[in-house]
Parts: C-alpha cells; structure tokens; sequence
C-alpha cells in the first residue's frame, strides 16, 4: 500500500513506525516530517496546509490512503479536497473537523447529542469572562476557543491569572469559561467510517510541565496505557469503553452524520471521571499526542488496514480492535524554556544506546539534521518509549534510555505512570 502521513510531529512518528512494523511492506511518504520520521518513510517537499498541492501528489503517486496526523490540516479542508477526487482519507473534512477547531462547536454538538459534559459560558469580553468566572466559581477553567496547539487552557484557583489567560486568547476570538470537573482524566480514541466507531485502547497522559502536576499546561509530557485501575472502577477497561462508546462517541458520530456533516477519522474523547458519571472535557479530531505513542505499540491488528476501513466505510467489517496485555510508557524530552519560549538547535546525543535498550523506541517530535549533528528544533522534542511486561518494567526502560540522552537544558517529568 502506497500511505501519505501529513505531519512533523511524535504522533505522525508513531503512526509511520506502526505502519513499518506490520508484516506486509509499505510505501509511505511523509509531508512535511522530521529526522526521525526521515528514517522510516521517503520525505516529500510538500505543504500539508495545501489541498491542491496534496490532492495533486496523491494522484500523481497513485497513493492508496492519505492520513492527516495534526489538526492545522483538518480544519483548512485538506480532507475534504482529497475526498473529493476519490482518495481514501483518514481524517474529517472541515465541517466535521470544527469538532476541534471550535470549543463552542463542541460543546453544541455534546448538548445536541445529549453527551455528558460540563456547563460552559461563551464569552466575547473580558468583562463577560470575569461574569462567567464569578457564576461558575473556582477553580476557575478558561479556554481559547479555536486551536491553540494544546496551550489554549488554564485551570487555576487565582482568578487574576484566569482573566490574563482570556485577555491573551480574546484578540482572537471568544474564549469558553467552562464549569471544572474533578477527577481522574482518561484519553480514549474511536476509529470512526462516519457510521460506525471502533474503540482503541485507553490511555492517560500528563499535561502539566513539571512532576505533580505542577506548573503550566502543555502540549503533553507523558502518557501510558493500558489503564489497570479502570478495572477497580468499572470492573473491566472492556466495560469502560463500551461505555463512553455507548454514551459518548456513537451519539456524537450519529449527530454530525445526520447533520450532514459525517466524521471519517478519529475521534478523540478527553475524559473525566467525576463522582457523578464520565464526562467530557473535550474533542479531537486527530491521534493525541504522546498518547498515540503507548497506544499503537500495544494493537495486535495491522492499524493499515484500520486506517483503510474508516477511510473506505468497511468498519463493520472489524468487529473490534485487540490489544497485548504488555503496557507501554511514554515520557517527553522537551527544550529548555518550553512552553513559553523553547531554545532550539540545541545537539541531542545518545539516542542509539538509547534505542539499544530492550523495549524502547523513540519518536521523534522535532528534530532535524545539521550536518552531521541532530538537533532540536521545536517544545517536545523526543518521545521515549518504554515497552514491557508490566508498567513499571515499561517505566523503568523509558527513564533509562532518558539518561543516555544529552540535549543541553533538556527536560523532562520524572513521575509518568507512577501509580504508587
């Protein structure tokens, strides 16, 4: 199969390496990738911003499935102008993408769909901000409304600090105050043809910058899967998920189809287990990332042919996707200064006595090649994949191929999957 993956980040990495890793072989080009990605599939000169220029690659390559990895492309239309010439595409066109894009989209299509959720405030002003922070209370949850690259939130009990937030989003556009929910957080995605869904496996990641949840919102700083404690809750992750597909995802799916809108791709449900019930916090249109790095590793059936039945609408042939009872943990290497202000082209060294160790790989995030030096060029720059029999084995490989790692002020959590 002739595969496109549009993306540069540790999500489209792992996507490529689960690819690379099923036995039929694969011809897979990447738009516009990194030095890892440059590894494991033919780099193209190529905008993934452009749907001429990606619809036109397609055609001339003969490409069998296009996978859109991040968002940007989702909501610019790139699927629907590649749908539109009859090329399977794992991923939503633009309307149904707004799942995404637009906080208060999401949250009229939830309400719409009867989804379990909590109260949000739409807000123009900061003088409408600081209303909704008073009636909904502290902590106070405040949210840009379109995409903001996983940064766009706070959750603060300082009230100041949540109107600075919206003062920074508002120029623009509306940001949300939102009601805050207590309790564990759990990322589940859904394969979807736009009919049907086909649940993944459940994983947690780790959004604050620093251990104990300390410090600013991320893009992600860790992630593992699968979640044992789901089974003390719910008696088995099987009964979880079916669950959140039940109430969550299949109305969501049945919503936007009827609306004319139909989601072919994945959908990302963030969760929050509250005292009273799963709730959402959230919608993606896309892979999470890093969790899509302890997710693909554990899936026992080819994800090419997953992709393909989601993008062609044949999911009813999967009656369900399985998972290997190994766990997986991810822990992110980010740059100096990240988020605010990352330090980039910085050398990163020891990667292969890294990758030597029994059970670990790593997914690139942003790197490039500078001569013969690797370098950093982005926030998160690696994510280090432990795999093993159980998550503190899985743990304990991710931490040390980390040390084998120098990237000059290079940090990372030291407490991902840490479950004691």
């Amino acid at each position: 199969m002739r595969i496109l993956v549009l993306g540069s980040g540790a999500r489209e990495h792992a996507v490529i390496l689960a690819l690379r890793s099923e036995e039929v072989s694969h011809e897979i080009f990447a738009a516009p990738g990194n030095a890892g990605i440059a590894r494991d599939a033919e780099l193209v000169d190529l905008d993934p911003l452009d749907p001429v220029a990606v619809t036109e690659f397609a055609k001339e390559h003969a490409v069998d499935l296009v996978v859109i990895g991040p968002e940007a492309p989702l909501v610019a239309g790139v699927a629907d102008a590649v749908r539109e010439r009859g090329i399977p595409v794992f991923g939503p066109g633009k309307a149904a993408a707004r799942l995404e894009g637009s906080k208060a989209f999401a949250k009229h299509v939830m309400d719409a769909a009867g989804v379990p959720t909590g109260r949000a405030l739409h807000a123009a002003s900061l003088d409408a901000v600081a209303e909704a922070l008073d009636e909904l209370g502290a902590p106070y949850v405040v949210k840009a409304d379109g995409l903001a690259s996983g940064k766009g939130v706070i959750v603060t009990p300082d009230r100041e600090a949540a109107l600075a937030h919206a003062a920074a989003y508002l120029p623009n556009g509306p940001v949300l105050v939102e009601e805050f929910l207590d309790g564990p957080e759990v990322s589940l995605f859904f394969l979807s043809d736009g009919d049907r869904v086909l649940p993944l496996s459940p994983a947690q990641d780790y959004k604050r910058l620093r251990d104990a949840d300390e410090g600013p919102n991320t893009g992600g700083m860790g992630a593992y899967s699968p979640l044992p404690w789901l089974a003390d809750r719910f008696g088995s992750e099987e009964a979880f998920v079916d669950l959140v597909s039940r109430e969550v995802a299949e109305p969501v799916v049945r919503h936007l189809d009827a609306a004319g809108t139909p989601f072919v791709g994945l959908l990302y449900a963030g969760l929050v287990l509250t005292a009273t019930g799963v709730k959402v916090i959230e919608f993606n249109a896309r892979f999470g990332d890093p969790e899509t790095q302890v997710v693909l590793p554990r899936l026992r059936e080819p994800l090419s042919g997953l992709l393909l039945a989601a993008a062609s609408g044949t999911l009813e042939d999967h009656a369900r996707a399985t998972f290997r009872d190994d766990a997986a943990v991810v822990v992110v290497l980010a740059s100096e200064g990240y988020p605010e202000r990352p330090v980039v082209g910085r050398p990163l060294r020891g990667l292969a006595d890294a990758e030597a160790i029994e059970g670990v790989h790593i997914a690139h995030a942003a790197t490039a090649t500078d001569g013969a030096d690797l370098v950093s060029t982005g926030g998160r720059v690696l994510g280090v994949v432990g795999t093993g029999a159980d998550l503190e084995e899985s743990r304990a490989r991710a931490y040390r191929a980390l040390e084998l790692i120098e990237l000059e002020g290079g940090q990372y959590r030291r407490d991902i999957a840490a479950l004691q």
